[in-house]
């Protein structure tokens, strides 16, 4: 009975509030959609035959409004009803058709395409319209979350509008006075590059005879960095200094070599094979560090200008910094795999886990289970922001013990559970010792309640199911929680106090 109570635990009112106002207050637009209708359709046609998808909805363009027809929204945050111009979800729900229109089936099609592909990300750039009709030019990124990976029945959708880019982008064909107005004052990083250098040595690599230029950059990552180093900057504009914290273009330059370090090189050696492949216009999330040291993460767009294709001498690079959207999908990422009061693995991260030792080992794989005593006393007499300080202590100290390879998650609402891969017996009782231990200097901080911990550990026999590890861990503990209230009771009457 006991068992069925731990299995059907929620989270608290408190954590599920918390997880709504994280989405909520986002920086950039969020929404949370349904996609597994899209994922039987795709079904159906694969069992029709259909081997190209992108094919196959060029062929009739009512398919791709079918794809569309599939997908249902969640909910959105209120990033995207301020940017969409809409009163409420109700309200956006209800004038899709005027959001998503001319512009967007095209690139709806590669969105789709990718997920057909395999991929659980998708990425596009692409078309909107807000209510009012005012046109967005949107960067547009869907990743499905984890654990739906099977059904596509959450899809987490970030929108970045970036409207004044392009905009910037189309008056750039202008006047030069007026082209180098927008250049000095756009509200992105913008770049003019020389790459002659670049494609002279892709050409030698090219006229030697080799083929498979990623194979090439594999035996000789030292060409990747020549490359890197054959690029010219011809100009910056103001707002890459502001990005990049430069006093001026020439400390920039001089120090270039502190902005492109690190995995900028792995992203370059991409953008390498492309420009083989023959790919002059490019875009790619990369890493980039101010001269400070802050690590930024930008949207890149490359290409080569239109005249200098044989040359690749006059190349604009545009930079857009999404560092704030890359913290909030990590965030939201956290929140999938962690329990957000105690720090620690959620449930569904630890039944993962699990499987996968399951799978892969190694072995023996030890497993405790932990329960924290007097949760409920703790609710009743002081109040849930008690209890939840109680799991927060009982969190850090278990995180303060428990390193990789080995993991721990809150696994109910009092109770937690430690995978130990390749550990024994004695390993994973001196664990237990350590925490007691912890848990003890812990109190002498927090005097006004006692935390406290039953445990059990059991560590797996060969051919044993790690399902029944844990029943053994866990009946472990139950002895443990008892001789602990026996003792407690004991002690009550002792000093003629009330056990309840």
């Amino acid at each position: 009975m006991q068992d069925q109570m731990r299995a059907v635990t929620v989270p608290s009112e408190t954590e599920l509030r918390d997880d709504a106002e994280i989405f909520d207050r986002a920086p950039v637009s969020l929404w949370l959609e349904d996609y597994s209708a899209l994922k039987r359709l795709f079904e159906d046609w694969r069992r029709a035959g259909v081997t190209s998808l992108r094919d196959h909805l060029r062929e009739d363009p009512n398919r791709i409004k079918a794809c569309s027809e599939c997908i249902r929204v969640i909910k959105v945050n209120a990033k995207t009803l301020s940017l969409f111009e809409a009163d409420s979800l109700p309200h956006l729900v209800e004038n899709l058709g005027r959001i998503f229109r001319d512009d967007m089936l095209t690139t709806h099609i590669d969105e789709v395409a990718q997920l057909w592909d395999g991929k659980t990300e998708f990425f596009s750039d692409t078309v909107n319209y807000t209510l009012a009709g005012r046109r967005l030019d949107i960067q547009l990124r869907g990743s499905v979350l984890p654990g739906h990976e099977d059904d596509w029945s959450r899809v987490l959708i970030a929108i970045e509008d970036v409207t004044e880019r392009e905009t910037a982008r189309r008056k750039l064909t202008g006047s030069e006075t007026y082209a180098r107005g927008l250049f000095e004052h756009s509200p992105v990083s913008l770049w003019v590059e020389d790459f002659s250098r670049v494609k002279r040595l892709l050409d030698e690599a090219r006229d030697q005879g080799i083929q498979d230029f990623r194979v090439f950059t594999d035996v000789h990552p030292e060409f990747v960095t020549r490359c890197l180093s054959e690029i010219r900057v011809i100009d910056v504009n103001r707002h890459t200094l502001e990005m990049f914290t430069a006093p001026d273009k020439q400390t920039l330059l001089r120090r270039i070599a502190d902005v492109f370090r690190d995995d900028m090189l792995i992203h370059f050696r991409e953008q390498l094979i492309d420009l083989w492949d023959g790919k002059l216009f490019q875009q790619r999330e990369v890493v980039n560090y101010t001269l400070e040291g802050t690590e930024l993460h930008v949207h890149l767009q490359f290409s080569v200008l239109p005249g200098y294709e044989k040359t690749w001498s006059l190349v604009q690079v545009a930079l857009t910094d999404i560092t704030a959207r890359r913290k909030a999908e990590a965030y939201l990422e956290f929140l999938g795999r962690h329990d957000p009061l105690t720090k620690l693995y959620n449930r569904s991260f630890y039944v993962e886990e699990l499987n996968r030792l399951e799978r892969k080992g190694p072995l023996p794989v030890t497993v405790i289970v932990a329960d924290l005593n007097g949760l409920k006393a703790a609710n009743d007499q002081l109040g849930h922001a008690a209890g939840d300080a109680l799991l927060r202590r009982a969190g850090e100290v278990i995180k303060e013990l428990v390193d990789k390879p080995c993991t721990a998650a809150r696994i109910g609402g009092d109770e937690f559970a430690i995978l130990m891969p390749g550990v024994d017996q004695q390993d994973g009782e001196a664990m237990m010792e350590n925490i007691r231990q912890l848990v003890d200097i812990n109190n002498q901080f927090y005097t006004a309640v006692t935390l406290s911990l039953s445990m059990g550990v059991a560590t797996s026999r060969p051919g044993e199911r790690l399902e029944a590890v844990v029943k053994r861990a866990d009946l472990l503990m139950f002895e443990s929680k008892r001789a602990h209230y026996a003792d407690e009771t004991a002690d009550d009457r002792a000093t003629g106090t009330d056990a309840a």
